[in-house]
């Protein structure tokens, strides 16, 4: 493991924060470049300004949730200080919930249109996640999974939350997944003609690669055997079709209306 790649005086260059630079300059290009290719209006400036407003959003959404709801309530204000200000901690739905918010608040203030900014920035979360996730493997911060006889099972000896058991390297599975989604939603962003329904798509389909991620992972289960993560993955699964299956109905009664 790498959870320091460079040291140049009192400069140190984290793994960690070097890939989630990379994930969100990757979002930008994909943001962009599928902006222009809807036709949205100013679209390069646009996506430059989503981007810089979810970086934002995203990193102190992320945190805030870990520092509310997974750091330890007897930690002294000292040790709290530096969780706050450490590089690890980053918690994916906080900053997905924060960012979202924050990215819409943008959104509306330039009347850009919603869904098709949407659609073009699911395909921009899942490139960027998929890159971001390679940094918690290079930097072993913990997200690795249970322990595993399987012939790619890892060990995180060198890692921030250092293993020197066999495990599942979770964040390989969730890059890999990520990837993967952002195939499918490229090869199908012609087909998904109805604004919106490629995002619906993205919530679906991550939702269910967390959850099957979480399956193999060590963090605690708090209701129904289920962790946290798996629960708003549930809720994200749930949503993505409750609106999917809104925008082809709208667009059904629309067409007969119409018709």
């Amino acid at each position: 493991m790498y959870p320091y790649l460079l040291h140049i005086g009192p400069i140190t260059i984290a793994s960690f924060g070097l890939m989630v630079a990379l994930g969100f300059l990757a979002a930008l290009a994909v943001l962009t470049r599928e902006l222009k290719r809807r036709g949205v209006p100013e679209g390069e400036e646009l996506a430059s300004s989503i981007i810089t407003t979810a970086m934002i959003g995203g990193l102190i959404g992320s945190k805030l949730y870990f520092v509310l709801f997974e750091t330890p309530s007897d930690l002294e204000w000292g040790e709290l200080f530096d969780v706050i200000f450490s590089g690890y901690g980053l918690t994916w739905y906080g900053g997905f919930i924060v960012a979202t918010a924050a990215v819409m608040w943008q959104m509306h203030r330039r009347s850009a249109p919603l869904l098709t900014v949407a659609d073009a920035g699911a395909m921009a979360l899942a490139v960027g996640y998929a890159i971001g996730r390679i940094g918690c493997q290079l930097a072993g911060d913990g997200d690795y999974g249970v322990p595993t006889d399987l012939p790619w099972a890892m060990a995180y000896p060198n890692g921030v939350v250092p293993t020197l058991e066999k495990v599942h390297p979770a964040p390989v599975y969730e890059t890999l997944s990520h990837l993967a989604i952002y195939g499918c939603l490229w090869k199908l962003r012609d087909r998904l003609a109805l604004p919106g329904l490629g995002f619906s798509l993205y919530l679906i389909l991550s939702g269910v690669a967390r959850f099957a991620v979480e399956s193999i992972r060590i963090n605690p289960r708090v209701v129904w055997g289920l962790s946290e993560a798996q629960l708003i993955s549930v809720a994200m699964i749930a949503l993505g079709c409750v609106w999917g299956l809104s925008l082809v109905r709208r667009a059904t009664v629309n067409k007969e209306n119409v018709e």
